[in-house]
């Protein structure tokens, strides 16, 4: 009689077992998690200077990325960006600083700027999801993004200065 009850009460258990496990089975597939785009928001104006004569060489409306949350996301998952727009990321100190493309779909020019505000070095038309790191070549305190070729166009050197100011929202 013990035995029955044993063997009943095993039994019950194991088709128990094998119930929950098989609800928690996925029955469907799920459509993939698609990203929504980001479109731009202008948070600030940001002025670049030529080294020598302090004459202004280009003036930018820019995102701010000052969050852990907003650094790591940059520009992922937009199709382009206006030639008049830019992202600065803003970092809490000065020091040697990676960059990737991942799920970045337009190539960009990343500007490394020390925290005096004066241009640290380039890395120049980075290619659209590539994850290799692309290194500032001394510390850098803001890295300012913007498509591909314009640091170029406006002939911008290391030692070239930026300001910006923040709009108070």
């Amino acid at each position: 009689m013990k035995t029955k009850t044993l063997t009943n009460t095993f039994l019950t258990s194991a088709v128990i077992s094998v119930l929950c496990c098989a609800s928690c089975k996925e029955t469907s597939k799920s459509a993939p998690i698609k990203p929504v785009e980001v479109h731009f928001t202008k948070e600030a104006e940001l002025s670049i200077f030529k080294a020598k004569t302090d004459s202004v060489i280009q003036t930018l409306d820019i995102e701010i990325a000052d969050t852990d949350y907003d650094r790591e996301t940059g520009l992922m998952y937009r199709t382009s960006m206006l030639d008049s727009q830019g992202m600065l990321f803003v970092f809490p100190d000065e020091t040697r600083r990676s960059f990737y493309m991942k799920n970045t779909q337009f190539a960009l020019d990343l500007i490394y700027i020390k925290a005096d505000r004066t241009i640290d070095s380039f890395q120049k038309y980075a290619k659209p999801m590539d994850e290799a790191s692309l290194l500032s070549e001394g510390g850098a305190m803001y890295v300012l993004e913007v498509n591909a070729g314009l640091s170029d166009a406006w002939n911008l050197k290391a030692g070239d200065s930026i300001s910006f100011s923040e709009f108070n929202n």
